[in-house]
Parts: C-alpha cells; sequence; structure tokens
C-alpha cells in the first residue's frame, strides 16, 4: 500500500494524472466550452491591451477596462444593428455566385480552366455548395445562440478582469491548503498555458488582422463586390495558421475569374503570395518568434485532427494546444543553435 502511494506521490505520475482529470472536466463541460474559450480569449487579449495602454497612459487600471469593455460592446451592437443585414445579404449574393460559377459551364478558350470545371461538373461540387449554404442558415438562425454567449462570454471577462488582484489573492490561498499538490500542479498547468496558449491566439488574432487589412484594401483596388463578407471570411479563415490563406484563395480566385477573368485571378494570386509571404516572413517570426516553429506537415495533420474532432474550433485552436503540450512535455521546436543565429 505505501508502494502505491509513494507511486502516485512522484511528481511525473501526479502530473500526468491531474493533466487526464482536467481533460474529462473539460469533456464534461464540453456544452458550455464556446463561453469558456469565448472567456479566456476576451480576458486574455482585452488585459493584454489594457497593460499595453497602462504602459503609455497613467490611467486607473478599472477605468481602462470598463473603457475598453464599453468600446467592444458599442462596436457589436452597432456592428449587429448597422452591418448584420448588409452581411447576411452579402453573404447570400456570395454563395449565390458562386453557385452560379460552378452550376453554369463557361466557354473559354483557356483549356486548363474548361478541365478544372470538367472536374468541377463531374464530382459534383455543386452538392457540397448545398450543403454549405444549409450550414450558412443554419448558423443565421443560431446566432441569437451566439450572441448570448458571446455576451455572457463578456461579462464574465469583465468581472474577472476587473476583481484580477482580488480572484489571484483569494486563489493563492489554495496553496496552503490540504490540496496544496493539486493546486501546485494546476499553477504549473496554468503558467505554461497563458506563456504558450495565450501568446499564440494573441499573434494569430495580430496576424489576422493585418492579412485583413491588407487583403481588403487589395480586393478594394480590384472591385470586388461584397466587401466586408469577404473581410469578415479573410479574418476568420486568417486565424488558421498556414491554411488560412490557402483556403481563402479558392473563393477569391472564383469571384476574381467572374468579375475580371484570368488577368484578375493572376492579380488575386500575387497578392495573396505577397500576403502570405509578409505572414511567413515579418509578422509569424516577429510575433510567434519559437512558439510555433513546426513543419509544414504536422500543421497540417494537427488542422485535419483538430477540424475533425472538434470543427472550426479545432482549426483555431489546434496549433495553440498542441504548442501548449509540446512545453507541458519539454519538447523544444527551435534547436539551441539555429535560436542563436
Amino acid at each position: 500500500m505505501e508502494e502505491v502511494f509513494r507511486f502516485f506521490q512522484k511528481t511525473g505520475v501526479r502530473r500526468v494524472l491531474i493533466f487526464a482529470i482536467l481533460i474529462f472536466v473539460f469533456y464534461m463541460l464540453r456544452s458550455i466550452i464556446n463561453i469558456i474559450l469565448l472567456t479566456f480569449i476576451f480576458s486574455f487579449l482585452i488585459n493584454g491591451l489594457e497593460r499595453f495602454i497602462s504602459k503609455r497612459i497613467p490611467l486607473n487600471r478599472k477605468i481602462t477596462v470598463l473603457l475598453l469593455y464599453s468600446l467592444v460592446v458599442s462596436g457589436l451592437t452597432y456592428g449587429a444593428v448597422k452591418y448584420l443585414p448588409i452581411l447576411v445579404s452579402e453573404i447570400s449574393q456570395l454563395i449565390n455566385q458562386l453557385t452560379e460559377f460552378y452550376s453554369k459551364p463557361i466557354e473559354t478558350d483557356n483549356q486548363v480552366f474548361n478541365y478544372v470545371i470538367a472536374l468541377i461538373q463531374k464530382y459534383e461540387i455543386t452538392d457540397y455548395i448545398g450543403v454549405g449554404v444549409s450550414f450558412l442558415v443554419k448558423s443565421l438562425n443560431d446566432i441569437g445562440t451566439i450572441g448570448l454567449q458571446v455576451l455572457l462570454a463578456l461579462i464574465l471577462s469583465l468581472f474577472f478582469l476587473l476583481e484580477k488582484e482580488r480572484i489571484i489573492s483569494f486563489t493563492i490561498r489554495f496553496k496552503e491548503s490540504k490540496i496544496s499538490s493539486f493546486y501546485n500542479e494546476l499553477e504549473y498547468f496554468g503558467v505554461r498555458f497563458i506563456g504558450t496558449f495565450g501568446k499564440v491566439i494573441e499573434a494569430q488574432f495580430m496576424i489576422a488582422t493585418v492579412n485583413t487589412v491588407i487583403t481588403t484594401f487589395c480586393l478594394w483596388l480590384f472591385d470586388f463586390p461584397q466587401l466586408f463578407a469577404l473581410a469578415i471570411m479573410v479574418f476568420i479563415l486568417g486565424l488558421i495558421p498556414v491554411a488560412g490563406v490557402i483556403i481563402s484563395l479558392i473563393p477569391l480566385a472564383i469571384i476574381a475569374y467572374s468579375i475580371g477573368g484570368v488577368m484578375t485571378v493572376i492579380y488575386v494570386l500575387i497578392m495573396v503570395a505577397v500576403v502570405h509571404a509578409i505572414e511567413a516572413y515579418i509578422l509569424n517570426p516577429k510575433l510567434m518568434s519559437s512558439k510555433t516553429n513546426l513543419p509544414v506537415f504536422y500543421t497540417f495533420i494537427i488542422l485535419i485532427f483538430g477540424e475533425h474532432f472538434f470543427g472550426v474550433w479545432g482549426l483555431i485552436l489546434g496549433i495553440p494546444i498542441f504548442v501548449f503540450l509540446l512545453d507541458v512535455l519539454g519538447v523544444r521546436t527551435v534547436d539551441v543553435e539555429e535560436k542563436r543565429k
């Protein structure tokens, strides 16, 4: 009996056991996982923004937090009232445009393009568009639920940031309690989680924002229709590392051909290549550092499995979670010699 007790007292065994318990708890809470993730993301991003502002403007922390949340709520309310109907209309037009492109044969002298169209018609890709339309309709019908989840996440994150010092001082009391060993392991995972998952999510949002601004400006120069819907699409896909830029290329290329022919498609390809180069050689090294220096093969495998098991959240959070697990396991993503260069 004492040997069994000593076995479970080992740091590695205890850590694995507690991590398994955490996974089980999150599995049991899967019905509210959206609220949990949104609360963490809002708290982390706005806390980082508040710290950034406080270093430059001497304001009371709570006042800064209240001002930031007021801006966020005002922006969301204004956007929902003024731009949500426009967004729904533009998405409907975008789907109709893509469906018409797929369903109606286009006569052109470009043999490659004719071959692609033939493949699209042969494998009945319009059926997949029908599924996409159904998903969109379901999402629009569930917009009330999504809005409520966002509102609850905002309220929870607001209370957390307003009482951050009090929450920390109260939580740290568990360190001297009868469950101190459990608390120490939770603290270990929490520090690792914030240092990897949180930082990667923050960087992904910044990269997606920069990519969206550049892409939307270029699409405006190319005289693209439904700019607002396309900007939302590019931003959401921009949250998906590496693959997001490639996925966004498909609808952009189709719309480019429908409005300007092959030359517009070439312009879009050049634009996407430039945006991808900015992300790969400027933004990623600057914002991500060595956090996500993963082989592309690993990245796509994680995205495939993440989407299969967790849907859209898996695409967005798959890489940050994998990086967090690597950090917990002590796996270095960059060689020491490479990091010194």
